[in-house]
This record gives C-alpha cells, sequence and structure tokens, in this order.
C-alpha cells in the first residue's frame, strides 16, 4: 500500500450566520467580533461618536449597517473555508 494517495483532512467548523446576527444586533460592534474582528473594532470607533451626537439614534443605522457586515463576513470566512472564491 502506497502513502502516495492519502490526503489529510482538516475539519474547521463554519461560523454561523444566525449568531452573528444575534450577536451583532444585541451587542453591536462588540458582537460583530464573532464574525470580523477588523470590523467589529471599526464599527467600535464609528458607533461611539454617532450614538453620542445623536442621542442614541444613531443606532437605529448603525446596528443595521453592522448586521449586514457580520452576515458578510461569515459567509466570506465560509466560502474561504470550503475553497470557494
Amino acid at each position: 500500500m502506497s502513502t502516495e494517495n492519502i490526503r489529510p483532512q482538516i475539519l474547521i467548523k463554519q461560523k454561523s450566520t444566525g449568531i452573528a446576527l444575534l450577536l451583532s444586533f444585541f451587542f453591536g460592534p462588540l458582537g460583530m467580533l464573532y464574525a470580523t474582528v477588523v470590523g467589529g473594532v471599526i464599527m467600535f470607533f464609528i458607533s461611539i461618536p454617532v450614538v453620542l451626537f445623536t442621542g442614541g439614534l444613531g443606532l437605529l443605522l448603525t446596528l443595521p449597517i453592522g448586521m449586514m457586515w457580520s452576515a458578510s463576513a461569515v459567509s466570506s470566512h465560509n466560502n474561504r473555508m470550503l475553497g470557494i472564491r
């Protein structure tokens, strides 16, 4: 038996889009850290002044943007893990 035909399998757990959406909805930019660390940090520094200057109404804009970004980041992550471009 030849060892040339044996290929190792690497198992990587995919991220859940539903969990990413829930975390980013309930925790805002901090919840985005599950999906994308860079995106979570960027949205954190954008959300703070927006929320402060609008008296909290800015969350109506920043939360949906963060949720869409999280879903997109999870989809991209899962596609990369599966080798889909």
